[in-house]
């Protein structure tokens, strides 16, 4: 079982980092009794540990070799992999450079490594080996990407920043097969690449008959590619909103993102 992190970021909000976005000081985690720094990434490796992963695949910009000094070999029970992404093009550009690893049969999780959401075990409710979104209810949906349902759980359409959304579920994950995989590359290669974001290629890919389906299985969701989402984010792991998730034990055992300096931006809760 794969999962797929496209790390290409180097800046939150308007504001560079001499670092990349994945490995930013979010939350802690305990190393021989003591609270360490915990790099944004870890907790989307955490949940496809706790998902069942057994081969991680991140996908990383030319800049981005922190990323593979920070993890290494392996984390957790999990074989890790890194290839480039040689300059910016867009999400589905940055998941399909991970296709040449990934056999047809085997199943793959896909997310977002700059986003921190709850249950951290909600991977488990994408149980059907077809195309199928974890689903996260959000306040303000014209900021994210709305997921539409029908009764039965369907996508119906993923509305990309709509300004009148239909729906105020987003997601933040998916599985399917590596030979459903290979059916959206196929798909956005025959659209000429021009597809940057994932929502507008599935929604051709239900419109040629696909089925995709969504699971409104999640309970908070924090973008922290802003500010506010990384204010969020703080304010979520500060409520302990889900009990603490096994440690990664990381190859190379770095307590800290190497040469990432302490969170930068004010929380809710500082006197700042």
């Amino acid at each position: 079982m794969w999962g797929i992190i496209p790390a290409v970021a180097r800046e939150i909000g308007a504001r560079p980092l001499a670092f990349s976005r994945e490995l930013l000081p979010v939350g802690s985690r305990l190393e021989r009794g003591v609270a360490r720094p915990r790099a944004l990434s870890e907790h989307l490796v955490e949940r496809f540990l706790l998902a069942g992963a057994t081969r991680i695949c991140f996908v990383v910009s030319s800049g981005s070799s922190d990323v593979l000094d920070y993890y290494g070999a392996s984390a957790g029970q999990a074989s890790l992999s890194y290839v480039v992404q040689p300059r910016p093009a867009g999400l589905c550009d940055a998941i399909f450079r991970a296709l040449p690893l990934i056999p047809p049969e085997d199943l793959v999780f896909v997310g977002l490594p700059d986003t921190i959401w709850f249950p951290e075990d909600g991977l488990a409710a994408l149980r059907s080996r077809a195309l199928s979104f974890l689903l996260f209810p959000v306040d303000r949906p014209e900021l994210f990407d709305a997921v539409v349902t029908d009764g039965d759980g369907r996508i119906l359409e993923i509305q990309l920043r709509h300004r009148d959304p239909a729906s105020r579920w987003t997601w933040g994950a998916f599985k399917l097969t590596g030979a459903v995989l290979q059916e959206l590359n196929e798909l956005w290669r025959a659209r000429g690449r021009r597809d940057e974001h994932i929502g507008p290629l599935v929604n051709e890919y239900i419109a040629r008959g696909g089925v995709a389906l969504g699971v409104r299985a999640g309970t908070a969701y924090a973008d922290v590619g802003t500010l506010d989402g990384y204010r969020e984010a703080m304010r979520l792991l500060g409520a302990g909103v889900s009990p603490p998730a096994a440690q990664v034990a990381i190859d190379g055992v770095r307590s800290e993102p190497p040469g990432a300096p302490a969170p930068m931006f004010a929380t809710e809760g500082d006197a700042r």
